[in-house]
């Protein structure tokens, strides 16, 4: 054996000639050297940085799969909304044209005639044009007269377009079946003009409230319908509506 190693000393045993022994000498032994860990240390710390960049790859796909999961709820939420928002709008609308609806539904007796050529045809009831579509609402049209269907309070009104020199009468006159001889006057105006050859032209508008009965009769009465001015319809006017 070496030095480096061992030494051995063998000794006879004087006594009794017995075997020889050996002996190791320890105190010369020196302890085998560490080997080094570097290759150990190198893989262990690959592996934990692959194991880090695993583990982040994994909550950056659950941060994109939330925030995909998000943005899917947040526009079924945004349609949602639309959705009512837009039924909400419907009803308001539907609410604020159902009075209207019920209005034209339950409408009251109107009628609303304009002068043309008929004006002329007789000399102091004044004829109304009835071909260019008339209103005429639960008010009938029969002789020159606005018949009425309904007993109420009606607001009456006429306006004539003329020419005179001297005194011209606009009236509205009620025929009734209580009184089926004469008519009533309701509606009076009379327009005066200078003495002079000259004709002036001039408006006379009328208008009330009045109690009319069913059947009752509603005319305009003029001194001579020849004076009155026809250029336009709309400036001739008769009509007559339920309060």
């Amino acid at each position: 054996m070496s030095q480096s190693s061992h030494r051995v000393r063998t000794k006879e045993m004087a006594e009794g000639g017995g075997p020889p022994v050996f002996m190791v000498d320890t105190y010369g032994a020196r302890a085998p050297p560490v080997p080094k860990r570097e290759r150990a240390q190198r893989s262990c710390g690959v592996a934990q940085v692959l194991l880090f960049i695993l583990v982040t790859l994994a909550l950056c796909g659950l941060v994109v799969e939330a925030f995909f999961i998000y943005s899917l709820h947040q526009s079924k939420y945004q349609d949602s909304c639309a959705m009512s928002s837009k039924q909400v709008a419907d009803e308001d609308v539907f609410s604020a044209t159902k009075p209207r609806l019920n209005a034209l539904l339950h409408q009251k007796p109107a009628a609303h005639l304009a002068g043309g050529p008929e004006a002329h045809q007789d000399q102091h009831v004044m004829g109304w044009n009835v071909n260019g579509e008339p209103l005429l609402h639960e008010i009938d049209y029969e002789n020159k007269r606005l018949v009425i269907q309904k007993e109420g309070y009606y607001f009456i009104y006429s306006k004539v377009f003329f020419t005179d020199s001297d005194t011209f009468y606009h009236s509205v006159q009620k025929h009734t079946v209580r009184y089926a001889e004469h008519s009533i006057s309701l509606l009076l105006s009379r327009n005066y003009s200078p003495p002079s050859n000259k004709y002036y032209r001039q408006n006379s508008f009328l208008g009330g409230v009045f109690y009319l009965e069913k059947h009752d009769a509603l005319f305009v009465n003029v001194t001579n319908t020849q004076k009155v001015v026809v250029y336009q319809a709309m400036e001739n006017v008769f009509g007559a509506f339920m309060l």
